[in-house]
């Protein structure tokens, strides 16, 4: 058997029946290094440096302990989006030449670093026949600064010949959204503290300052391909010929504003055509149904509560946030609506043998599917624990071939 015979083969094998199926005989170098820049293979991204970690906890705990700023923020941003000529009424960007809907979803994308470079040679094979791409969630870590955006957005999908929307994660929301939005939506750029709380202003981490080089240079790797390539605000709806895709911005800690939710229902309803929710927290994630989150600031109902309405015509529910791939078909009614999670777009990967046996929404084990496999998970952080811990020695490292499907 030849060497091309065998890497066919393997391909073909399921990671759920073989362990040449889930990758791990794989000992040649990948090509993507030779995509990273210099700058990105010297500044290895990590979150035990106590300065990234204090860029990105920063703002949260403010968030979460203090005050949210980001309902009023988004208000804000999304008025001045509506004041423009070029902005399409009620943020539908309109595909419907499109006659069949082909996409890229991804989550949790900019690091910068090689868990980031190594998915973009797929990214462009995969994505070649495809009509736009979608990165939910944490486009730039570890605070959305509007000039790490080259190294983590611009320099890594230069060659992607389509354009990408994006919806916000709580990353992004760190600088207020300003880098977000600058580069997104087209916004001017802002350097204000946020809130009308005092200490939140003084606490909360400003905005960078863009750097006009930074800017030109970005926009130099990605121009605008076509009229309809930027998106309108944080959040939109894609009208194509058979689909509509609508994507909501979940802020820091998973709510939305009046106006959002008020639109969501809009563009939910307003429309026969099946749907497809896409947003920065994952609704079903980790055997767990998180009806904590995904709340609309009137109270009055929840974000799955509008996906599950019959009339809205929703198929599926997909977010970023946690960094792996998970799906739950669950039964609403006389149909199923699958609900996923998408979070392995570029960021450390994150466990999968934690997920308990799951028995969550009406899906047991046997209709539950993620990536990686919960042995394959359990193998690689049982290496990652003895190389860090144990020098090495093999103490704690469980090899992949006793790893379980």
């Amino acid at each position: 058997m030849t060497t091309g015979e065998r890497i066919d083969r393997n391909r073909s094998t399921p990671s759920r029946e073989a362990v040449t199926g889930a990758g791990w005989d794989r000992r040649q170098p990948g090509s993507f290094e030779d995509l990273m820049p210099t700058r990105a293979r010297r500044r290895r991204f990590s979150w035990l440096d106590p300065r990234i970690l204090w860029q990105a906890r920063r703002n949260d705990l403010i968030a979460r302990f203090l005050s949210d700023p980001a309902n009023e923020e988004r208000r804000r941003w999304v008025a001045a989006q509506r004041g423009r000529p070029e902005v399409p009424e009620d943020f539908i960007i309109d595909r419907s030449d499109l006659t069949s809907a082909k996409f890229l979803v991804l989550g949790d994308t900019g690091e910068g670093d090689a868990s980031q470079f190594a998915l973009v040679p797929p990214l462009l094979e995969i994505g070649k026949d495809t009509q736009f791409t979608v990165i939910c969630s944490d486009v730039v870590y570890p605070a959305g600064d509007v000039n790490e955006y080259l190294d983590k957005f611009f320099v890594p999908y230069k060659d992607h010949p389509r354009p990408i929307y994006a919806l916000p994660g709580n990353h992004d929301w760190y600088d207020g959204l300003n880098g977000f939005m600058v580069h997104f939506c087209g916004a001017s750029p802002s350097e204000r503290s946020l809130g009308r709380n005092r200490i939140l202003r003084r606490l909360w981490r400003k905005p960078a300052r863009v750097r006009p080089r930074v800017l030109e240079r970005c926009r130099s790797l990605r121009p605008q391909l076509e009229g309809h390539s930027r998106q309108p605000g944080p959040y939109f709806a894609i009208d194509t010929g058979p689909l509509r895709i609508i994507g909501i911005d979940a802020g820091i800690n998973g709510q939305l504003d009046r106006e959002q939710g008020e639109w969501l229902r809009r563009v939910s309803r307003s429309s026969p055509k099946p749907k497809i929710l896409l947003t920065g927290k994952p609704i079903y994630v980790d055997n767990q149904h998180r009806d904590d989150e995904g709340g609309i600031e009137d109270g009055a109902t929840r974000v799955d509560d509008i996906v599950r309405a019959v009339e809205h015509n929703f198929v599926a529910a997909i977010g970023g946030d946690v960094h792996n791939y998970q799906r739950y078909p669950v039964r609403v009614g006389n149909r199923t609506i699958q609900y996923i999670v998408s979070g392995g777009g570029g960021a450390y990967m994150s466990a999968t043998h934690r997920i308990p046996k799951v028995d969550v929404g009406g899906v047991d084990e046997e209709d539950f599917r993620c990536y990686p496999l919960r042995g394959d998970s359990l193998s690689a952080y049982s290496k990652v624990v003895d190389r860090r811990f144990f020098f090495g020695l093999g103490l704690t490292h469980i090899p992949p071939a006793r790893r379980q499907p």
